[in-house]
């Protein structure tokens, strides 16, 4: 069976994929989308610069409870497409209940239902992601973002970003990949559970090792 789907219907009882997302206040005040922010291309052998950076404007909005962290942050998602859709619209195609939202899977089947299709589901099978898929994230993420389509992304556990603050989800939490620096060595993270912040930078390999296990919509 498809590790997503085998997880998929242990979150529903409340165990792995949605779980716990973090509770949040209220929905924060909304901002029009920032433009992109592109800087960058690739050297001659088609690899990304070192310096190459873009960050996605969105429309940040926080989880308003415990369990729309997917809602939300598919919804940021789409909110720097130019799709203006709620988190209850987004919840109920989703199919999110007080269990969370199923998987990956869920996300990428929404966002192709309301942006055209050109989304995908990929997983990371192991507990700790192998060089190759911390390297296939950052192919993902920089085609992703350049294409104007943040990444959405279902992660699990405790990690810190660049400027050393700890972020714990250790019952499952769904996040939004919105930009990249240095070649996609740092990603930019929009976090619908941590609006004193809204957004920060992580390293690409934490990002990696926090979707281990789980999966990302791209």
């Amino acid at each position: 069976m498809n590790p997503i789907l085998q997880k998929s219907g242990l979150s529903v009882a409340g165990l792995l994929v949605a779980g716990g997302c973090a509770l949040g206040p209220a929905i924060a005040a909304q901002a029009a989308p920032a433009p992109a922010v592109p800087t960058s291309s690739s050297d001659r052998g088609g690899r990304p610069e070192r310096s190459a950076e873009r960050i996605l404007g969105i429309d940040y909005q926080a989880q308003p409870n415990f369990y729309y962290c997917g809602p939300a942050a598919t919804r940021i998602a789409l909110s720097a497409q130019g799709k203006a859709v709620s988190q209850d619209d987004v919840a109920k195609l989703l199919g999110t209940t007080e269990a969370g939202t199923p998987s990956a899977l869920d996300t990428t089947r929404v966002l192709n239902e309301l942006t055209g299709g050109r989304y995908r589901t990929t997983e990371i099978r192991d507990a700790v992601a192998r060089p190759d898929q911390v390297e296939q994230l950052r192919r993902d993420v920089l085609a992703a973002v350049d294409a104007g389509r943040p990444v959405v992304a279902n992660i699990k556990g405790t990690t810190v970003d660049t400027d050393g603050n700890p972020h714990s989800y250790e019952g499952g939490h769904y996040l939004t990949l919105v930009g990249y620096r240095d070649g996609g060595d740092t990603i930019r993270v929009a976090d619908p559970a941590d609006p004193a912040l809204g957004e920060y930078w992580m390293s690409l390999p934490k990002v990696a090792n926090w979707i281990a296990e789980r999966g990302y919509s791209s």
